[in-house]
């Protein structure tokens, strides 16, 4: 591997600083158990957040300088998004957050000159949130998008949407959602304004993770008539244009959750250097080292995953199984990180008395959030299997 962008000549260095203080003397001191599953209060905290981003020269990483990005390469911005991802706060102050950071990529790779000046747009100057629409209820899509119950059938004008939706983060306040529905030709994108009479929020739903942006949403699609102009992408080719959204978003998750997974490992170390019981200190006990080894080597080796399959998006290679393998192993060696912070931290690590806890429970759903890890494993266990008899033959 040879990460060409990682030398301190290029800035790099500097922008690493700017945005960890960004994140210890703006973000954190924001944070707070109120904003917990208020998605009002959280819009309002990274509204007044963004213009101070935007004054450091840490706004839109991912996107490039004519849409008021810095332009960053994917191995730039997994430095980047690993510092920000320390809080909880960083990524959303920086415009580069779930969902709407895939949504900017998938409207400025499939989107119209129409569509990028409605949508994109807005979205990059933070001036309106959206929702990416896929998941269903059973019996419809889930880890398996080949279920599609949500149908749009061509009208005179355009498209009529109807189906049911849930789990899709950013639903609350969204100006507008991408949703993924099944034509006659094949599955499709559309993008659907929120303010569109047969679009409706049914609620949002109480999940685990706090501090999601915008939480997410169970929706209901009927009737909802679009112009032909809505269609993101090709139509009959939503499932090959969704994965150009969905491979760039499990890596930037896998490099926010690595730095949120440090910061419990920070918080937890700091707690074993200060606490003694049993005559001795925490630190000294070889259960704590051994965790503390642990949790460091299982950063480490995400970050070599991260970075090698950074490198190859930035060469313009497939990743399709690099990020596979990269989402199951990041997501679960974070969780095994935060779980081991808050078994050091004993009860405080239990409590809302330190950001530990919240880590854990925003944590644990990357296992099943992006595809959960069972069937990314089956999918490569699958093709590892195949490309070996292919070789034979």
């Amino acid at each position: 591997m040879h990460f060409k962008h990682l030398s301190p000549e290029d800035g790099l260095v500097a922008l690493r600083e700017r945005v960890r203080q960004f994140v210890d003397q703006a973000c954190i001191p924001l944070e707070s158990n109120d904003l917990s599953h208020d998605v009002a209060a959280l819009d309002r905290v990274l509204a007044s957040l963004r213009p101070q981003a935007q004054a450091a020269g840490l706004y839109l990483p991912q996107l490039p300088p004519s849409l008021g990005g810095l332009g960053l390469s994917w191995v730039e911005r997994a430095v980047v998004l690993e510092e920000a991802g320390r809080s909880f706060l960083a990524p959303g102050a920086m415009n580069c957050a779930p969902p709407d950071q895939p949504n900017m990529i998938s409207l400025m790779r499939h989107g119209t000159p129409g569509q990028k000046e409605r949508y994109l747009l807005p979205l990059a100057q933070g001036k309106v949130r959206s929702c990416f629409a896929m998941t269903e209820p059973q019996p419809g899509a889930g880890s398996d998008p080949s279920m599609l119950k949500t149908f749009a059938t061509r009208t005179s004008k355009g498209w009529s949407i109807t189906g049911h939706k849930w789990f899709i983060t950013g639903a609350s306040g969204a100006g507008f959602a991408i949703v993924l529905a099944m034509t006659d030709d094949g599955p499709t994108q559309f993008i659907v304004e929120t303010r569109n009479p047969g679009y409706q929020l049914l609620r949002t739903i109480d999940a685990m993770d706090p501090y999601a942006i915008g939480g997410h949403g169970e929706l209901l699609l009927q009737d909802c008539c679009v112009g032909a102009d809505a269609v993101l992408g090709e139509v009959g080719q939503g499932l090959r244009d969704a994965q150009v959204r969905l491979e760039p978003a499990r890596l930037s998750h896998c490099i926010r959750f690595i730095g949120r997974a440090r910061r419990a490992l920070e918080i937890a170390q700091d707690y074993a250097n200060q606490r003694s019981s049993f005559g001795a200190q925490l630190s000294d006990l070889q259960q704590i080292q051994a965790m503390v080894a642990d949790s460091h080597m299982d950063l480490h080796a995400s970050r070599l995953m991260t970075l090698d399959c950074a490198s190859r998006m930035d060469a313009g290679q497939s990743v399709k199984t690099e990020s596979a393998m990269t989402k199951i192993f990041v997501s679960e060696a974070v969780n095994r990180v935060a779980d081991r912070a808050a078994q050091m931290m004993g009860a405080l690590g239990m409590s809302a008395d330190t950001v530990v806890s919240l880590i854990v429970r925003e944590l644990r759903p990357f296992r099943i959030y992006d595809g959960a890890s069972e069937l990314h494993r089956a999918t490569l266990g699958r093709r590892f299997l195949k490309a070996n008899v292919s070789n034979k033959e």
